[in-house]
């Protein structure tokens, strides 16, 4: 049989480890696995398949059936449940696995920042911040806002959201990456004052944060989860690349 990768997708990076050369060679079979809640999520390099695997136990039980030898968690940062279910698979089918997990972003001179460790957090730290917030945590989650009233919400997502949402919102549909002239003028077009945000990394979606800053807007940030136990990360897909040498990851091995 030949060597069965399995990358969880959703990401730039996945899409781009599908499609990096050294990966799709001869004699190597990708799978990408996404979870389907997009959908529209553009094209894909390899074999995709959409849809959960039905937990830990059912992720383990496919690896076996279709006799996968590595795992690529390249999902978001914050799939939290995904990257535990995919560290206690690897671990049930003795498969080797890491994470490629973006570097996070960090402030710089100027930045007014709130770092927070969840989205109930983020709701809690705005009263007093501001009035008029963009909101780009995504399309789920937003119950946790529901309750604030006296905000103003431009909710910014890929996917129309889900409610419950706060009684005051404006939704924009809207997918990256944003450059940072219209990240200002989308601010001041919508008088934001303050601004919540997951700690995402990468470039596609930084630009807010250049613009939060000239525009001196805070920035509620929420931190990411920690990995699995003992799951290691790499970086970016020359860091995946190198961990599949040290596996030996090649047809015919």
């Amino acid at each position: 049989m030949p060597p069965h990768l399995l990358i969880l997708g959703g990401t730039t990076e996945a899409r781009e480890l599908a499609a990096e050369p050294a990966v799709r060679r001869p004699g190597v079979r990708v799978t990408v696995s996404l979870a389907g809640r997009v959908s529209r999520p553009g094209e894909l390099a390899g074999e995709v398949r959409i849809g959960g695997f039905g937990g830990a136990e059912g992720l383990a039980e496919w690896l076996r059936e279709h006799r996968v030898d590595a795992v690529v968690d390249a999902t978001h940062p914050f799939a939290e449940s995904i990257t535990a279910n995919a560290a206690r698979a690897a671990a049930d089918t003795g498969l080797p696995v890491v994470v490629l997990r973006r570097p996070g972003w960090r402030p710089g001179p100027g930045d007014h920042w709130h770092l927070v460790d969840s989205v109930p957090e983020a709701a809690d730290a705005l009263p007093g911040l501001g009035h008029r917030v963009l909101l780009t945590t995504g399309r789920l989650g937003l119950a946790a806002f529901a309750h604030l009233s006296q905000l103003h919400f431009l909710v910014r997502s890929v996917e129309p959201p889900e409610p419950p949402m706060p009684p005051d919102t404006e939704v924009l549909l809207a997918r990256g990456p944003f450059t940072v002239a219209d990240e200002a003028a989308l601010l001041r077009e919508h008088r934001i004052d303050v601004l919540v945000t997951k700690d995402s990394g990468g470039a596609a979606t930084a630009a807010k944060l250049t613009a939060a800053r000239e525009a001196g807007v805070p920035v509620v940030v929420v931190r990411r989860p920690p990995l699995p136990s003992g799951v290691s990360a790499v970086p970016d897909v020359a860091g995946v690349l190198e961990w599949l040498g040290r596996l030996e990851f090649s047809p015919g091995r």
